[in-house]
């Protein structure tokens, strides 16, 4: 059954969509090609949206679905953001807006950033969102009211 786009809390933008035997597919500008158009694939390509043209974001420090592995097991982080160094800036962790996020979706995104060390913490499902920064050192994170331009991250 192919998934219908719905209502998400994050501004509407113009999306590419084409429709193959009966799917729904959406162009990732930052892949570069059409992916088939899943819930969580919806709140992904949104949130990306939302990055770039709401907090300013430079489409080429984004990737989408990088490789990872952890605990000897490959993984894959939805989206990694660098900073203007080419260090790691951001990992976000989007899931389907059905899912409910809590505790063990940022238990999920935590362990990705034991790998990736990023100093900022996503997690959405398109609804809700939370932002937090995260002190290494320390093993911290403090979460954020709203994420931040990129300029001031």
């Amino acid at each position: 059954m192919a998934f219908t786009p719905t209502a998400l809390t994050l501004p509407f933008y113009p999306f590419k969509l084409t429709q193959k035997l009966g799917q729904y597919y959406i162009f990732d500008e930052i892949r570069k090609k059409q992916i088939l158009l899943t819930p969580e694939e919806w709140v992904r390509q949104h949130f990306i949206q939302f990055l770039i043209n709401e907090k300013k974001f430079p489409k080429s420090l984004i990737q989408v679905e990088g490789g990872l592995v952890l605990n000897a097991l490959q993984k894959r982080t939805d989206i990694l953001v660098y900073n203007l160094k080419g260090e790691k800036l951001m990992i976000i962790e989007c899931k389907a807006p059905s899912i409910k996020l809590n505790q063990e979706v940022f238990d999920q995104a935590a362990r990705y950033n034991l790998v990736h060390k990023a100093p900022y913490l996503a997690i959405t499902n398109g609804l809700s969102h939370f932002y937090a920064s995260i002190n290494h050192l320390e093993g911290k994170a403090t979460f954020m009211e709203e994420l931040l331009p990129f300029h001031e991250l």
